[in-house]
Order: C-alpha cells, then sequence, then structure tokens
C-alpha cells in the first residue's frame, strides 16, 4: 500500500469568473477515489477556500488585504467542504477536514497530534482534506502558499509520492506556450534547474503560487526522498495512474525534522545573526550548537523561540535555526564563552543560542540538493 499527497491549485478549481467549478472539482475526486479503490491512501492539500468565498461575499477578485481574505476563507471552506464531501460520498468515503497553521509542522507537540490525527483517519479509512487555516493565519507566520504546505505534509505523513496539480501541465524550459520551450520530463537534481525560467508569478488572479513554488514545494519534497510530480489538474487521473506525465522529480535526500524542512525551505527569518569564520566552520563541518562567543552582530527584532538567519561575514546565509535568546539580550552576550556567562548571569545563560537539533545549514552544503 501506498501513500500519496495530492495538492490542488485555486487556479485549477475555479471558474474564470472566480467561482468554485464543481465539475473540475468532481473530476478530481474521481481520480482520487480510483485511487483508494486500488487500495492506496490518499491526503489532499485543497485550496480554493478563498476563492469559494468570493461569490457569497459579491467580491468580484481575491482580495488583497489579510482580513478580507480571511472571511473569504471563513466562508468558502464551508462550501468547499461541502462539494469534497458530496462528491467523495458518491464513492462511499468519508472525508475529514484538517485545518494547519505553521505551529503544527515546526513545534513539537502539535506536530504530534497532526500526526496522530493524520495516522487516525487513515485507520478509519477517511479521505483527509488539508488546507492553511486561512481564518487565523497571520501575514507574518504562515506557510505562504498550498505548495509548500502539500510538501510537508507530505513528510508528515510519511507520503510515497507527492502529486501537483497546477493549470500547466508541467515545469518548461520557458515560458509555456513561447515557441521553442519544451517540458523537461524529469529533474534529478539542482544542476537540471541551472538556466530554467523558473521565477515565473501565477497567472491567475485566484491563486497566490506560480511555477517557482512549486519548484521549491519539489525541494522540499524531494530533498525529504519523496519524489514529486508536477502536472496539469486535468491529468491528474494519468499521474495518479502512474503513467509518464507532466514533470518528475526524483527523490535527492533523506528524511530529517519537518521543523528543518521548513526552516531551509519555507520560514519568513525574523532577525539575524552574524558570526565568526571560526563558528562557520563550526557549524558547516563539525555540525556544532551556536554560542554567543562566535557572534559578531545582531539584527532584527525576534523573541526565543523565533526564526533567524545565521550569516557569515560577508553576508553570506549559512544557516537557519530556532534561536534560544530574545534580541534584546543577545547584545551583552556576544563573543563571550557560556562558562563565563553562566558565572557572571546565573546557570540559565550557559545555553547555546542555537541549539544544533534546531539548526539547518543552508549554504553551499544544501545547494547540491535539490
Amino acid at each position: 500500500m501506498s501513500r500519496i499527497v495530492v495538492k490542488i491549485g485555486s487556479s485549477s478549481l475555479t471558474t474564470t469568473d472566480g467561482g468554485l467549478d464543481v465539475e473540475r472539482l468532481d473530476a478530481l475526486v474521481d481520480a482520487l477515489a480510483a485511487v483508494r479503490a486500488r487500495g492506496d491512501e490518499v491526503v489532499l492539500v485543497s485550496s480554493g477556500a478563498i476563492a469559494a468565498g468570493l461569490a457569497p461575499l459579491g467580491l468580484a477578485r481575491r482580495p488583497r488585504d489579510l482580513a478580507s481574505q480571511q472571511a473569504a476563507a471563513s466562508v468558502g471552506q464551508g462550501a468547499l467542504m461541502a462539494r469534497y464531501s458530496e462528491r467523495f460520498a458518491v464513492h462511499g468515503l468519508v472525508v475529514g477536514q484538517v485545518l494547519l497553521t505553521v505551529d503544527d509542522v515546526t513545534r513539537r507537540s502539535h506536530y504530534r497530534n497532526a500526526y496522530q490525527t493524520f495516522a487516525k483517519l487513515g485507520e478509519l479509512g477517511v479521505v483527509p482534506v488539508v488546507n492553511e487555516n486561512d481564518t487565523v493565519a497571520t501575514s507574518e507566520i504562515r506557510f505562504g502558499d498550498n505548495d509548500r504546505l502539500a510538501a510537508l505534509v507530505a513528510h508528515l505523513v510519511h507520503a510515497d509520492l507527492l502529486v501537483l496539480l497546477s493549470d500547466v501541465d508541467g515545469l518548461y524550459d520557458g515560458p509555456p506556450g513561447r515557441e521553442g520551450s519544451s517540458l523537461v520530463r524529469e529533474v534529478a537534481g539542482e544542476a537540471d534547474l541551472a538556466g530554467l525560467d523558473i521565477a515565473r508569478p501565477s497567472a491567475s488572479a485566484i491563486g497566490t503560487g506560480g511555477m517557482v513554488t512549486k519548484v521549491e514545494a519539489a525541494r522540499i519534497a524531494t530533498g525529504a526522498g519523496i519524489p514529486v510530480v508536477l502536472t496539469a489538474a486535468e491529468r491528474a487521473a494519468e499521474a495518479l495512474a502512474g503513467d509518464a506525465v507532466g514533470t518528475r522529480f526524483l527523490p535527492t535526500g533523506r528524511r530529517r525534522p519537518t521543523r528543518l524542512l521548513w526552516l531551509a525551505h519555507a520560514s519568513d527569518t525574523l532577525g539575524s545573526l552574524q558570526i565568526d569564520d571560526g563558528a562557520v566552520r563550526a557549524l558547516t563541518t563539525r555540525k556544532a550548537s551556536l554560542l554567543p562567543a562566535g557572534i559578531t552582530g545582531v539584527t532584527g527584532t525576534f523573541a526565543a523561540g523565533d526564526p533567524v538567519d545565521v550569516v557569515a561575514m560577508d553576508g553570506t546565509i549559512v544557516a537557519r535555526g530556532l534561536v534560544n535568546y530574545d534580541s534584546s539580550e543577545l547584545p551583552q552576550l556576544l563573543g563571550r564563552s557560556t562558562r563565563d556567562l553562566a558565572a557572571e548571569l546565573g546557570a540559565d545563560y550557559e545555553r547555546e543560542v542555537v541549539h544544533r537539533d534546531d539548526l539547518v545549514i543552508v549554504g553551499p552544503t544544501e545547494s547540491a540538493e535539490i
């Protein structure tokens, strides 16, 4: 038995005027039901809540401000789930709504609860339908798009495959539709992406993603050992049947803690710690924790537990990590040993600034992987 995570974007579920396209949704559900009928598990990560809420609220297009987006999501999520529930019921399947925030995949207690929820839903034969909890997510701390969310969910549920469904049929070496552009059938590593025009925003007024976020999602999943297929939503049945459609991204790494995947690929940091050359070597070659002695400067405003960049003297980002001090505490600690700090300020100051278990290298050692 395999476990497959499928992500579909807003632009693939909506009509040209922004409403929910029930025919497309029904076709997707039929394809997913076929996966279940052959004995495999499926988790659906579905955008569309905000889009589904536009028409009931009388909005002509996706609002730009966060409060209006959250209002549309609040109205639209119910409509979206009602349609999924109705269509899956045709196949004798029950769906369960799972709304996630960043905390659910980065904080240990939340992560454990989320994993147990998915495990129980699978045990009960329920099809999980996942979305970011747009009604409570803040602009500062959110996944940003459901491509990254899908990659992190694939890691969370120990998926065997991630399928990203889009409004284009795969990754192209140039703008799709332009003469001379051709489909990239397989991506085995970062070298296969060199020179490709992938930094394209979504062409849809409904969606938030684009090819760049899909490639980033592929980096996250393949870096955790999960293969990825990127193809058009109308080819979902073929992709789920194992046919050679779209672009296939091959695994490049192995499983590691989800919070480290998030730190490396999907987090917005709140500040930075500048470190000397010795500290760079300690982090990258000895896999050491970051101590106050190696830090030469602090920028930004952050609290203990927040994500920060760790940068070399030349400004290159070396790592990202979850810091153990508030930004206001750090200036008095810089360049000093933990032993001296403990003697002067107390045992609480003998801790690392960033523990190695909460730190991920994102410099040249990571760039060789997708």
